[in-house]
């Protein structure tokens, strides 16, 4: 069953970004990212994308969300507001991830349905950081995986999986 699901890697103080790129560099957590994302839709937000050097990401349907309606980039579908996501959600058989930035997370908020969230040991210099007043407190945490900082991953984190709880 397809789901809206946000996915996102986050120190202890809520930063996930700096300048429109991650502030650490964790392979293994990029595993799990692209593990858990291949074959479904994935969507950013303009800055997050551009920060990506536009780079589209293989074996995953990618969209970019946009203000600018004339905004155009090679092999991606660029869509404009919430309603546009969610009316192209509806019409096809892929799981959505959010992938951020900030401003997307607060958008879909209350369309999640699954949650993805790692948590990186460290404080990191940064402008940009998951929603403070995101309510977390309407998902159960199903699972929680550590990995520990080793040669190639310079710091320890820890990967949690919420569902959002059915009333």
């Amino acid at each position: 069953m397809k789901k809206i699901i946000g996915i996102w890697a986050q120190d202890k103080n809520g930063l996930i970004g700096s300048k429109g790129i991650l502030p650490w560099h964790l392979p293994s957590e990029m595993k799990h990212f692209k593990s858990s994302t291949m074959g479904a839709a994935i969507i950013s937000g303009r800055k997050t994308f551009e920060g990506m050097n536009k780079r589209v990401l293989p074996g995953r349907v990618n969209l970019v969300l946009t203000r600018d309606l004339n905004y155009q980039s090679d092999n991606v579908i660029v869509v404009h507001d919430r309603e546009e996501v969610l009316n192209w959600f509806g019409k096809q058989d892929k799981s959505l991830y959010v992938t951020g930035g900030a401003e997307l997370f607060r958008l879909f908020e209350h369309d999640f349905d699954e949650l993805l969230r790692t948590v990186v040991e460290g404080d990191f210099e940064g402008d940009t950081w998951f929603p403070k007043d995101f309510d977390l407190s309407k998902f159960e945490m199903l699972s929680s995986q550590m990995y520990e900082a080793d040669e190639k991953n310079s710091h320890a984190f820890e990967i949690q999986n919420f569902h959002k709880v059915r009333n």
